[in-house]
């Protein structure tokens, strides 16, 4: 994932420079930190200041070393230039991102929040406030807590700057703990948890890590090449959080339900077709995962697979096991 490289080490570069502040960093010391050459940098610090980042050299320190600093000033009037209805938009989507407060970017987004909110007049800030009495939403219960945030910053580090790990996994499916050094390739996050997409080279496939889970994230000074590129869209192929290959999955909707599963979209390939009875048969090409089949048992008798076969013996299976548990009751 060349272009994807590229971009993190960019975000790596300004961060470094941000966190140098009146002191500044030469392009050895990002360089070194980065493990690239000077010259892939000097191409770094030419394509931020050409997207209009505020970045600038300078003889800064004792030494008489270049070092590249930002212009904080730049920032000062971040304000003036978006309009009243924008402003208010950004403050009222404070709201929505509350599902996100347990992950890695928490106190940078409650500090830029904070920071837009010093924008507003009290009046304009109490009017808002009462937005999400008119439009609210449903927090998760499974958020990542502030005993995990450790384990997340090291995880978001060691993408950024492709090292190693050695993670300590609670798995559910396995019953064990288990010790696993991996490639961490990205974070994600959905249906109210945050999950740590990583390759294992004991298993030669990326994996996906629940960060609930996860018991103990090391940094090791190993690094490593990407060598498998994933979707843009985390977990394309799933209802749930699965990474698994997509597969063509029929299902017939009794006309009882039809109109309800006509007004969702449940997933980007869904096709639908409307029959003469006013039933419906949905087509999907997803991953044959426990949320496929929590999905369809949801609709109970109301849901019948029709293809793939062996999707439509699981799913009778556990509507007959379901079914026993009531005749022994």
């Amino acid at each position: 994932m060349p272009r994807n490289a590229e971009v993190i080490r960019q975000w790596t570069i300004l961060r470094e420079i941000e966190r140098a502040r009146a002191g500044g960093v030469t392009i050895d010391e990002l360089a070194t930190r980065c493990d690239v050459t000077t010259r892939t940098i000097r191409r770094d610090l030419q394509a931020l200041e050409e997207a209009g980042f505020p970045l600038f050299d300078d003889k800064a320190g004792d030494d008489g070393r270049t070092r590249w600093l930002v212009n904080g000033q730049a920032f000062k009037g971040m304000g003036a230039g978006l309009t009243l209805s924008e402003l208010s938009a950004l403050y009222f989507s404070r709201t929505l991102l509350a599902s996100l407060t347990g992950a890695a970017f928490r106190d940078e987004v409650e500090s830029a929040f904070d920071k837009l909110a010093s924008v507003l007049t009290p009046h304009m800030r109490q009017f808002l406030d009462q937005m999400p009495h008119v439009i609210a939403t449903k927090k998760d219960a499974g958020r990542v807590g502030d005993a995990q945030q450790g384990n997340v910053g090291r995880a978001v580090e060691a993408t950024l700057l492709h090292r190693q790990v050695e993670i300590t996994y609670d798995s559910k499916s396995s019953g064990r703990t288990k010790t696993y050094i991996v490639h961490p390739y990205r974070l994600a996050y959905a249906q109210g948890g945050l999950y740590l997409l990583a390759y294992v080279p004991e298993y030669k496939e990326v994996r996906t890590f629940s960060v609930e889970r996860l018991k103990k994230v090391s940094l090791l000074e190993e690094r490593f090449e990407p060598i498998e590129e994933l979707p843009e869209d985390a977990f394309p192929h799933s209802l749930g959080v699965h990474s698994g290959p997509p597969a063509h999955v029929e299902i017939d909707f009794r006309p009882t339900v039809a109109d309800y599963v006509l007004s969702r979209s449940w997933h980007p390939s869904q096709t639908t077709a409307e029959h003469a009875d006013g039933s419906v048969r949905m087509t999907l090409e997803v991953c044959l995962d426990r949320a496929l089949t929590s999905w369809i048992l949801s609709f109970g008798p109301f849901a019948r697979v029709v293809t793939p076969a062996t999707l439509a013996r699981d799913i009778a299976a556990q509507l007959s096991d379901a079914s026993e548990l009531y005749n022994t009751a």
